[in-house]
């Protein structure tokens, strides 16, 4: 088990969406966003009378190679940093520009279907019609669609290009559902993972998809749809170290809504026990001095146990640190006063192995009657926990 958690170490912490969102298949050669004044691509060369129809496609091929190579920005831009409308206009022809490429390598692989490298153009065309998009030539976006339905549906192609066609359509499903970051945009992408990781078994980066989605719902506490991947990952072939993530994921979902039980001895001596802390609304801080985030919350932790302490507000914290002098650092620095757990076990401790959190900084709010509210409590802390602080105890 700790293995497991220290090979995951770097995933300890959640990025945001656009930088956990694994960009598969994303190796083709890129257009530059700020480029010269582009010419349009060279012709394709007449065929003379002494040529033949290979030495006419090889002298074809020789000029959508040197179609496709990027102009290079002004010279002028070395020393003087160019406007954003100096920005806009270069992307906008350089989106022109390749949509033109695209067209020339369309019109290769059309004259010279027999040729060795028909197939590579028909890549190059889509390709540089998805640059074209990307620089914000929203004519090109039906021809690109239209390409990627053609190579996805041939099930004799290239099954990386395939995969990477699935996963395009499924960001762009999602993207369509709601806005990024939504709940509707992370259900549908959780749905277009589970029928991509049915489809490609066997692919590595499944698994890289499956543990990004899966960090993802460790933070958004909608316990039916993190129960489904759950599932969908236990019947998978994925390693067994993300089954196991998945299972200790579970362990927090049968929590939600239900008394929690902590005690302990904190490090410094004082006695911890939530079932006495009953009338109060307590912050449950999973963190270690070596996670980037973690610290990254100190400041509003603190301002927010200064501004509600008065009312009736507690924070716990559980420290995932291998060694004590690590925290004690972090406490005297940051001058904490709320007690900490710490057994030297690092992120295998007894508490994130018993309630199955798996990464930091994971915070969750229990109510004044000791339930387990909040799964995700970074999230609008101050507000959450000023609700729960006007919530009447239930008479007993």
């Amino acid at each position: 088990m700790r293995l497991m958690f220290m090979k995951f170490r770097q995933l300890a912490f959640i990025p945001r969406l656009t930088a956990t969102i694994l960009a598969i298949g994303a190796g083709f050669s890129t257009f530059p966003a700020t480029a010269a004044d582009p010419a349009k691509p060279d012709p394709t060369p007449s065929k003379s009378a002494n040529q033949t129809d290979t030495d006419l496609a090889e002298q074809a091929w020789k000029e959508l190679l040197k179609s496709l190579r990027p102009p290079p920005p002004p010279a002028s831009w070395r020393t003087n940093s160019p406007t954003r409308a100096e920005l806009d206009d270069f992307n906008k022809r350089n989106g022109e520009l390749a949509a033109q490429v695209a067209d020339q390598a369309r019109d290769f692989y059309t004259r010279f279907p027999g040729y060795p490298k028909a197939d590579d153009a028909r890549k190059k065309e889509m390709e540089m019609r998805r640059v074209a998009v990307q620089l914000g030539n929203v004519k090109q976006v039906a021809q690109l669609s239209e390409l990627e339905d053609v190579r996805l549906n041939d099930r004799q192609g290239d099954p990386d290009e395939r995969l990477s066609l699935r996963w395009r359509s499924i960001q762009r499903a999602a993207m369509k559902s709601g806005p990024e970051g939504s709940p509707a945009f992370f259900d549908k992408l959780q749905e277009g993972i589970i029928a991509l990781s049915k489809e490609f078994p066997d692919r590595p980066e499944m698994f890289g998809l499956m543990m990004q989605m899966l960090q993802i719902r460790t933070q958004i506490a909608d316990a039916d749809q993190a129960r489904a991947f759950i599932r969908a990952i236990l019947e998978s072939k994925a390693p067994e170290e993300l089954k196991e993530m998945a299972r200790m994921l579970a362990k927090r979902f049968d929590l939600q809504g239900k008394p929690m039980q902590i005690k302990f001895t904190a490090a410094d001596g004082r006695v911890v026990d939530l079932d006495k802390m009953r009338g109060k609304v307590v912050l449950l801080d999973f963190w270690a001095s070596w996670c980037p985030p973690c610290m990254a919350e100190v400041p509003h932790l603190k301002s927010t146990y200064e501004k509600f302490h008065p009312k009736g507000f507690e924070i716990i914290g559980i420290n995932s640190d291998d060694e004590k002098e690590q925290m004690e650092h972090v406490l005297d620095v940051a001058k904490i006063s709320w007690p900490q757990y710490f057994d030297g076990q690092g992120q295998t401790n007894k508490f994130a192995a018993e309630f199955g959190v798996i990464t930091l900084p994971t915070m969750w709010l229990v109510d004044k009657q000791g339930t387990l509210r909040d799964l995700n409590a970074r999230m609008n802390l101050e507000e959450k926990v000023e609700k729960l602080l006007s919530e009447q105890p239930a008479l007993k």
